[in-house]
């Protein structure tokens, strides 16, 4: 598994409930795919939401996005945890 930061840009503002109520379809789905999402930020006024997401592959990790509410991710950085 690796550690990946997606990036989604937004056409506009977006709502920190929207993205919680989208964070928990992810959540549902997930496991089916090897994935674990493990974090959200959101940049409300920009419309930006990253997520920090555990998965064997980009791919995979936009596949539960897709499945869990269709809002795929426009960037997937393969990233290093540091202290």
């Amino acid at each position: 598994m690796a550690l990946y930061m997606d990036v989604h840009h937004l056409d506009g503002p977006v709502g920190i409930d929207d993205v919680a109520k989208a964070h928990a379809a992810d959540l549902e789905k997930q496991d089916g795919h090897g994935v674990h999402y493990l974090r959200y930020w959101v940049d409300e006024s920009a419309g930006k939401i990253f997520c920090l997401v555990d998965a064997p592959d980009a791919e995979a990790a936009n596949t539960v996005h897709r499945e869990a509410h269709g809002l795929v991710a426009d960037e997937i950085h393969l990233v290093v945890e540091g202290l």
